[in-house]
């Protein structure tokens, strides 16, 4: 099983790592710093060995990497991983902007089950079941979550005692299961502006992007 660092210190960059198996341009390491596709969150982007990284995907206790054509690393080869930290900072600060936002959102409406949720480099979006529209809330919970931003709580993310594969994010009297890539602190994300979006009857849509 793959030891995930990103876990441990998502603002680490770059890690040593040894390839666990290679077969027709898909790779597997015995540890990595780039997060694959999971909870909603974007993969990371960068290369490994030297070669870009062209998609990371979960595969049970496994990561697996497909590589750009040519590349030539076989199981055994100890290779460098490195990834695009301005794009992992900008998705940890849309990540934690979403908990954010949900967790006011909540104490607005007393609504709390999601019906989708995406976040990537460019913004992220939580979607609700929701019978009017939220045009009009938007408003102040864009100013009650900027003035908490300013605040700037410390955010915790940790293993669960007793599923150690499932992680929390935590921060003030806020607690979610997460296994993503988060900040130390909610300052970090700056400000941020929301914006409405019907996607079907009854569901509305927040999109969250950074000021």
């Amino acid at each position: 099983m793959v030891e995930k660092l990103f876990r441990k210190d998502p603002y680490s960059d770059s890690c040593k790592a040894t390839v666990t198996s290679s077969k027709d341009g898909e790779i597997t390491l015995d540890r990595t710093i780039f997060f694959a596709f999971a909870g909603g969150q974007q993969s990371d982007s960068g290369i490994m060995g030297g070669f870009k990284v062209l998609e990371a995907r979960v595969d049970g206790p496994e990561i697996r990497y497909k590589l750009e054509e040519g590349a030539t690393l076989n199981e055994g080869d100890k290779i460098e991983v490195k990834i695009d930290m301005e794009k992992r900072k900008k998705i940890m600060r849309l990540h934690s902007a979403a908990h954010l936002v949900y967790g006011v959102f909540i104490k607005h409406t007393g609504i709390t089950k999601l019906i989708g949720s995406n976040v990537t480099e460019d913004k992220s979006r939580i979607d609700f079941e929701y019978q009017t529209s939220l045009l009009e809330m938007l408003p102040p919970i864009e100013e009650e979550t900027n003035k908490i931003i300013e605040q700037d709580a410390e955010i915790k993310t940790y293993p669960d005692e007793n599923k150690p594969d499932r992680w929390w994010w935590e921060c003030m009297d806020m607690k979610y299961p997460c296994g993503g890539t988060h900040l130390k602190s909610l300052g970090e994300i700056g400000k941020i502006k929301l914006k409405r979006k019907n996607i079907g009857s009854g569901k509305e849509r927040i999109e969250i992007t950074l000021v």
